[in-house]
């Protein structure tokens, strides 16, 4: 069989309070031509539906119309699990019936050892867990970490393996050897450790894995990070998002990068030359933009948003720097100029100039005669 894999859409997530959702439409878009174009039988999303536990009410309905389209118009069967961004509980109401339409969602460790046959292959949805989750499940109090958990997880769902099958595990968490490469990737530890070694994985044909958001952040032929599709964070701007189409037999995986809506650029230059060059760049894009200039801009955030309206953040090359003095007799009985000159020199990392030191030696004269 040939299915598509992708995960967290993060549905309803912002980006410094800029709502991400018609970006996040017209990705779901992209995703639903992918699977058109590659003639899939079922899509995989490998959690993290949602971007919150208890998502807006505009989320909720977007996310119900990107599912409805997939199942009910284009008649596609979904294999989906709650990750850690989602609640287990919110997102498991309706399920009962949801399988009857061919929609099925795992938000229980108990339903993960239940898999669901698609033409060749096995599909065992594995949801975001929690260590006391699996200890109570087996009764075992010797469970100490991910580790131990995914062990017996795993020998678990080796019994119901089927003969002649494919077996395929759809999980939500940080694989061995993973780089953690996005901000938006929130940090999720399990039992203490956060890493499930990939050996612990080894029965399974393929891993369809969510939580990082980078494809790349794990090497290995067959278990693979869809990563999100669509950029979160500015950490994120150099990615390439896709989806994965993977076949059963003969067994191959093929990326199909997705165009982004709405960019991430990152810009670094002074003032002038980024307004200069505003025009070269789409205005509904996004922004982090390195301000190179040494001197204070007044409102220089609001001045810059006139022409990069989604600055997403700012920050500047020469950042004032805090300043160690060891304040021994010598430096008490320097003038106030000089110990102005080296406190500028070592919070600006340059020295001041003359026109900036005939500024300073009036100020200072000002506030004397004021003293006097």
């Amino acid at each position: 069989m040939r299915f598509l894999h992708t995960a967290d859409w993060h549905i309803g997530k912002t980006l410094n309070n800029f709502s991400l959702l018609e970006d996040q439409q017209a990705m779901f878009k992209q995703i639903e031509q992918v699977a058109k174009e590659n003639k899939v039988d079922a899509i995989v999303v490998a959690g993290d539906l949602y971007d919150r536990s208890i998502p807006n009410e505009a989320a909720v309905k977007t996310l119900n119309k990107m599912l409805q389209e997939l199942n009910l118009c284009d008649h596609f069967p979904l294999l989906a699990i709650s990750g850690n961004h989602d609640s287990a509980t919110r997102l498991s109401t309706g399920q009962d019936w949801f399988a009857y339409q061919s929609f099925y969602l795992n938000t229980s460790l108990a339903g993960a050892f239940n898999p669901l046959t698609i033409k060749d292959t096995q599909f065992f949805l594995l949801p975001f867990f929690g260590i006391q989750e699996v200890r109570n499940y087996f009764d075992d109090d010797s469970i100490k970490n991910v580790n131990d958990a995914m062990k017996k997880i795993t020998t678990e769902m080796t019994k119901y393996f089927a003969p002649n099958k494919t077996h395929v595990l759809v999980a939500h968490f940080f694989a061995a050897g993973s780089k953690r490469t996005a901000d938006s990737e929130t940090l999720v530890e399990v039992g203490g450790l956060s890493a499930v070694a990939t050996d612990t994985l080894a029965p399974f044909d393929y891993v369809a894995l969510g939580h990082l958001h980078n494809r790349r952040a794990l090497n290995n032929e067959k278990i693979k990070y869809s990563g999100s599709p669509m950029k979160f964070s500015v950490s994120e701007a150099k990615q390439e998002k896709g989806v994965w189409i993977v076949d059963t037999a003969p067994f191959s995986v093929k990326w199909v990068p997705l165009k982004p809506v709405h960019d991430i650029h990152l810009l670094k230059g002074n003032f002038a030359e980024l307004i200069a060059d505003a025009s070269n760049y789409p205005n509904e894009d996004f922004y982090d933009i390195e301000l190179t200039n040494k001197e204070r801009i007044p409102d220089v955030l609001n001045k810059l948003r006139e022409y990069y309206p989604r600055i997403v953040s700012l920050h500047r090359t020469h950042q004032a720097q805090q300043a160690q003095f060891n304040f021994d007799k010598k430096r008490v009985q320097e003038s106030p100029l000089d110990l102005l000159a080296e406190f500028y020199s070592q919070t600006m990392g340059s020295e001041m100039t003359s026109e900036q030191r005939a500024w300073a030696e009036k100020a200072l004269t000002e506030v004397m005669k004021g003293e006097n």
